[in-house]
């Protein structure tokens, strides 16, 4: 990846590794085995055609590592007693019930991510896609075991599986329930017509593959009666809440909401996790230093926050002629928005528009620019994409990728969906899984314009066996350095052994042969220099990080 930064290193990967493509067919058949019967790869073919992108997104892992530690960062803000009290004092009664008790499942974190800027661009409190996405990384280890180790695996995914079963169970015994749980009742509206239905059938499966009775249901089929939830002859314990219903306002919800007052069941998440986290409005108050230092947030939390929360605030009319002036470098939405909907950037805006925004209740929030994922080496083809970290209680549980065109994320463009995400750990192209071992391969291809470039070990072997393709090494010949490294805490220490060889790539991007090489082919002092400090420097930043 030449000697750019490491930032711009990723983005080389994203705009020009396209062999590692999604493969339907294995898809098909983890969404299938997933819910023990055919029929949910059809169903997922039929009504979302567009659910799973095409190729995966790479992201570097200390980026990664840094949307964990936002995300414990606005869970220590969040725990304070002054923003509670602040906050749920503005909020709908409903909100200030339960002070104690259930955190709320899946919490969405989505992030832009535009070289090393990351922006945490609103947080979601019903967010959905985890179970897709557990899917969809078995569907890619099928189909790329040479990646295996940037890679979302089998058993991440397995683990990830149970850590939502644990979740679930954590939140009733967190509701003060002694008993164990047995029912949960997943709701939404008309759940068949939505979107992510085929989701619902996979959390369904799951539950009662650990022994919990589950029904996935419309909020008006609840009934509460003799101081229980309902659904037909079934007593509910916990709702899977998947409602942006959030206050649980509507007519529908009545039932619900009745239980939910007179604590006959465990909501997660629930109205009082809505206030807290996902008012967009909340999202001024985390991009504002004065009003975080107020609160008695620490310097290190604040910092951590002011600089991944792009600068928000809360429209009011008074600030209509600055804000209308400012709106191309910013984009709006409503406080209670959700999925993209009436959110506008500002250089589309007409202003009629315009008016509707400074009638209703929105947020301004400056932009940052979406990372960009080329899907067959066309610009034509660029796809947009965010990172949604799904979180529960302060802990980042798994990270995925939306890829899409247009303003916000749509599930409506082809190739687009939910990408898996692709993690390098920094400059030196390695992993963020090692293989088992105190000891690691690091290759580096030398390109014939002088670019250094450091190759994942497991993409070198894939291209080197034909199951990869570099387009953009077409024709050339490389250089190759592979590098055997002694690992000290998992960090490069030492080095072991150095191996070096001509690369021939062929015309469709394969690495042909591999030879000794000539004179002229070993690395000159300057290119080693570089090489080792991609690799030790690149090290040190990620103790640092």
């Amino acid at each position: 990846m030449s000697t750019l930064a490491p930032a711009a290193r990723i983005e080389q990967l994203n705009r020009e590794c396209f062999c590692l493509s999604l493969d339907r067919d294995a898809l098909a058949r983890a969404l299938d085995a997933e819910l023990g019967q055919p029929g949910l790869s059809e169903l997922v073919r039929e009504r979302c055609p567009f659910m799973f992108a095409a190729q995966p997104v790479f992201v570097a892992a200390p980026r990664i590592r840094r949307m964990a530690q936002v995300v414990r960062a606005v869970e220590s803000v969040v725990a304070l007693p002054a923003y509670r009290e602040q906050t749920l004092a503005a909020a709908p009664a409903i909100a200030r019930l339960g002070n104690t008790g259930p955190r709320g499942v899946f919490f969405g974190y989505d992030f832009h991510l535009e070289q090393d800027r990351l922006g945490l661009i609103e947080i979601n409190t019903n967010a959905g896609g985890a179970m897709l996405n557990a899917v969809l990384a078995r569907a890619q280890r099928a189909c790329c075991e040479a990646m295996d180790s940037m890679a979302p695996t089998q058993a991440g995914a397995d683990a990830f599986e149970q850590r939502i079963v644990d979740m679930f169970r954590r939140e009733w015994r967190l509701a003060g329930r002694s008993r164990p749980l047995a029912s949960i009742a997943i709701v939404d509206t008309a759940p068949p017509e939505q979107y992510l239905y085929a989701e619902f059938l996979l959390f369904q499966q799951l539950f009662e593959r650990h022994g919990l009775r589950a029904v996935i249901a419309d909020p008006s089929a609840l009934e509460w009666r003799n101081g229980a939830l309902w659904h037909g002859d079934v007593a509910i314990d916990l709702v899977y809440n998947r409602l942006t219903d959030f206050y649980l306002e509507q007519p529908e919800s009545a039932a619900l909401r009745e239980a939910y007052v007179h604590q006959g069941v465990v909501l997660t998440p629930h109205p009082q996790a809505h206030a807290l986290y996902a008012d967009k409005r909340q999202l001024a108050l985390f991009s504002d230093g004065v009003r975080l230092q107020a609160l008695g947030v620490p310097e290190a939390t604040r910092q951590v926050l002011l600089d991944a929360v792009p600068h928000t605030e809360v429209v009011n009319a008074a600030d209509a002629e600055r804000l209308w002036a400012a709106r191309r470098g910013l984009f709006f939405k409503p406080v209670a928005g959700f999925g993209g909907r009436a959110a506008y950037r500002g250089d589309k805006l007409t202003r009629r528009v315009w008016q509707e925004i400074l009638a209703g209740d929105y947020v301004a929030q400056a932009i940052v620019p979406p990372g960009e994922r080329l899907i067959d080496g066309d610009a034509a083809h660029a796809m947009k994409f965010d990172l949604r970290a799904y979180a529960y209680d302060g802990d980042a549980q798994w990270v995925a990728a939306r890829m899409y065109q247009g303003q916000t994320t749509n599930f409506r463009t082809p190739g687009g969906g939910f990408a898996p995400v692709y993690s390098t750990v920094d400059a030196s192209g390695r992993a963020l899984r090692h293989a088992a071992g105190d000891h690691a391969s690091y290759v580096f291809l030398l390109d014939e314009a002088g670019g250094v470039h450091a190759v994942p070990h497991a993409l070198y072997v894939a291209l080197a066996r034909r199951e990869a393709a570099a387009p953009a090494w077409a024709g050339q010949k490389l250089r190759l350095a592979d590098w055997y490294v002694r690992l000290k805490d998992g960090e490069p220490d030492v080095i072991v052994n150095e191996t070096y060889g001509l690369a021939h790539v062929d015309a469709h991007g394969h690495i042909e042969s591999v030879g000794a090489p000539a004179d002229a082919g070993w690395p000159t002092v300057e290119e080693r220099e570089r090489m080792h400090a991609m690799l030790f420097e690149a090290a040190e930043a990620l103790r640092d990080a």
